[in-house]
């Protein structure tokens, strides 16, 4: 079993930390691949995937039911790439 001390730590909890041992100054979210976007490619692919979910249309089923569903997730995910256009558009720093 370890020994641990309780350390304080400026502007944040007080922390525990095995004895000897440094406690983490500060993490940058960005370190752990928080806040990050996909980029260009993420937006093309999910084009890619809007004109996937709207060839399940086409098909040998009868029933229109599962077609509302898919072109109803599709018209969701195109109005949310059409805000996400604008939003690059009139952004301070787009990407």
């Amino acid at each position: 079993m370890s020994e641990t001390q309780r350390v304080n730590q400026p502007g944040r909890e007080e922390g525990v930390v095995r004895v000897g041992a440094h406690p983490v100054e500060h993490e940058q979210p960005e370190d752990w691949g928080w806040h990050g976007e996909t980029g260009k490619a993420g937006r093309i692919g999910a084009w890619f995937a809007v004109l996937a979910l709207l060839s399940y249309v086409l098909g040998n089923h009868e029933g229109r039911m599962e077609d509302l569903w898919v072109v109803g997730i599709a018209l969701v995910m195109v109005l949310i790439l059409l805000w996400d256009m604008r939003r690059r558009k009139n952004a301070w720093r787009s990407r």
